[in-house]
């Protein structure tokens, strides 16, 4: 898992990065609210702890700007211990809010608990699609998309390995049957094409849904 911290204070940025590197976490760190913003917009990330007061920016700006793309667990750090804040913070997405001094162990299990809770209720958003695993819903600039179920686990697993190719015999395994050898491999391409049709503002000229000639497919994240 990929975990974003986003805090000025150097030796509090490096204490978190060892001990959730340690506890098998990915870590990025980021000192600056345009860091940050940089780093989230070209990585995977995952989980974000936040600083309140960052020296270009606040946190809750930063959070603002993340919740029109993403639902990524937010836990926010503060030394502000001020209930408008928190009820602030709660009010634009925050999963948490964490005054300082902390205890490590406590941001550890609220990490944990975060984690749980969006495992449950997955919302997942790529190239202004939102994916709801929950609900089983898609939508493409808020707007619903009508998709049959077998474009839905098609999407779903594209978006979930972005950047990775599948190759048809993958897809057909993971799609439809075990024994692919009982399916017609066309059937991939047709109900790529089809959710294409679905996804893309230019099927004839995708940019989301590409094409690994003699591979398979895979979903490009331009976003």
């Amino acid at each position: 898992m990929n975990l974003l911290i986003i805090e000025d204070d150097i030796n509090l940025n490096e204490g978190l990065f060892y001990a959730f590197e340690n506890d098998g976490f990915n870590v990025f760190k980021a000192y600056t609210k345009q860091e940050g913003l940089n780093i989230f917009n070209s990585k995977n990330i995952d989980f974000i702890i936040l600083d309140c007061n960052l020296p270009d920016g606040d946190g809750f700006d930063v959070c603002q700007i993340i919740r029109e793309k993403s639902d990524i667990p937010i836990i926010m750090l503060t030394a502000r211990d001020s209930e408008i804040d928190e009820v602030k913070g709660l009010e634009i997405g925050l999963d948490d809010y964490i005054t300082k001094p902390f205890s490590l162990s406590v941001l550890k299990a609220r990490v944990k608990v975060a984690i749980r809770k969006k495992s449950n209720n997955k919302v997942i958003y790529s190239n202004g699609i939102k994916l709801d695993q929950k609900l089983l819903k898609v939508y493409k600039n808020k707007e619903c998309l009508e998709l049959s179920s077998v474009e839905y686990k098609l999407l779903s697993y594209l978006i979930e390995n972005k950047g990775q190719i599948l190759l048809k015999e993958q897809i057909l395994h993971h799609i439809w049957d075990s024994e692919e050898n009982y399916v017609d491999d066309n059937i991939v391409s047709v109900n790529i094409r089809r959710l294409r049709v679905k996804v893309e503002d230019d099927p004839s000229n995708p940019k989301y849904i590409k094409t690994a000639y003699g591979m398979g497919y895979l979903w490009n994240e331009v976003e």
